[in-house]
């Protein structure tokens, strides 16, 4: 088993607050972290104090030089000491898991991925064991481990349905925690690619952050207020087949007439493609026809576009988010079609409404990835679980 880390002891509410603060905006002055939570010098050294002592926080110089010496009062900011934890996160797909470290800060620190050779919820869990193995070697302070699977997750623990793997009520995190002796947090992978982006990525500081993933499926995450809106059901699923973008679009396996899903998914615009032409081609082969003017390949990318922008307009419209982030696999519309994408969007909003602040990010699996290590931070090491 790998090796483990000593836990923190549980922090009360107040205790969370302080700990996030510095953890995603950190280091940060004392005055500065009582001014971000209205709290009054007494009680922030009543919080720091039991902080410090375990380890979690850190004294550190000020940036610039040596921290002063006063009387009084420590004057040095506080900090996270980023490497003395580790956490593994992991994203299983339909054919791969996709396993990284990361430190208390969600940084990158090694890659580990496997071929996915079967769905018997036995071998998936003997595979994440031995990742958990190769990627714990020689790195000491392991605190637990997160997993993203696409589908349905109860409670942080059981995989209640996934499609992608054919799982029905498979309790995840009590498997994989019997075989690796680390706790272990489960959660559906794009409500946890919407955390690490919350705190660590695109959204930190904001008030109203939408993430919009397109790939093998269609994903939607809505932060108000700074947190998450949970959802009850299927944060892949249901969003996309029911949200219908031009009645009169196209039939696919995949999704209703003219939905989300049958219009921007990469199956779906693959199944357009050889529908129309007889020829099945990659995602990135119908990108480059489009973009070198191929007609086929081009008027379904250009009707992927328009229902992007019509999307996103919509979101805009109702959410009124300072940011939409387009992330997933499929984000190469972007550079083959963006200008359709952004015609769409004025086409569709008042002409006097505020610019949508839309970001593209390419990401990869790793990042969904570090987002399943990200839920581990949040839940295993802060309690900060949602409500």
């Amino acid at each position: 088993m790998p090796p483990r880390a000593e836990s923190w002891p549980p922090l009360s509410p107040g205790e969370r607050s302080v700990a996030i603060e510095v953890l995603v905006h950190g280091p940060l002055s004392r005055s500065e972290i009582a001014r971000r939570l209205g709290l009054s010098p007494g009680s922030l050294t009543r919080l720091t104090k039991p902080l410090i002592e375990s380890g979690l926080l850190v004294e550190v110089p000020e940036a610039g030089g040596p921290a002063e010496v006063r009387q009084g009062r420590p004057s040095q900011p506080l900090d996270v000491v980023a490497d003395s934890r580790y956490f593994l996160g992991f994203k299983i797909t339909q054919d791969m898991v996709y396993g990284v470290v990361t430190t208390l800060r969600s940084e990158i620190v090694a890659r580990h991925d496997r071929a996915l050779t079967s769905h018997d919820p036995d071998e998936v869990v003997g595979l994440l064991a031995g990742m958990t193995a190769e990627l714990s070697r020689d790195r000491p302070g392991v605190a637990g481990i997160g997993v993203g699977v696409g589908g349905l997750v109860e409670d942080r623990s059981v995989v209640g349905e996934s499609p992608f793997l054919g799982w029905r009520g498979v309790p995840l995190a009590a498997l994989v925690r019997e075989r690796t002796g680390l706790p272990v947090v489960v959660e559906n992978d794009t409500a946890a690619f919407v955390e690490a982006e919350t705190w660590f990525g695109a959204g930190r500081g904001l008030d109203r952050f939408v993430v919009l993933t397109i790939g093998a499926g269609i994903g939607y995450g809505l932060v108000l207020g700074g947190r998450r809106v949970p959802y009850a059901g299927d944060e892949d699923r249901g969003f996309g087949r029911h949200w219908i973008l031009d009645p009169h679009g196209p039939l696919t396996p995949d999704g209703r007439r003219g939905s989300a899903v049958s219009l921007l998914t990469i199956p779906n615009i693959r199944y357009q493609v050889r529908a129309a032409t007889g020829h099945d081609r990659t995602y990135e082969e119908i990108l480059a026809a489009a973009a070198a003017g191929e007609p086929m390949p081009a008027r379904v990318v250009t009707e992927a576009g328009r229902a992007l922008g019509t999307l996103v307009a919509q979101i805009a419209n109702f959410v009124m988010p300072e940011k939409i982030l387009l992330a997933g696999e499929g984000v190469g519309l972007m550079k083959v079609a963006g200008d359709v994408v952004d015609a769409a969007v004025r086409d569709n909003r008042h002409p006097r409404a505020a610019p949508v602040g839309l970001e593209a990010k390419v990401s990869d699996f790793h990042d969904w990835a570090r987002g399943a290590a990200v839920l581990a931070i949040q839940v295993l090491v802060l309690g900060a679980a949602q409500e």
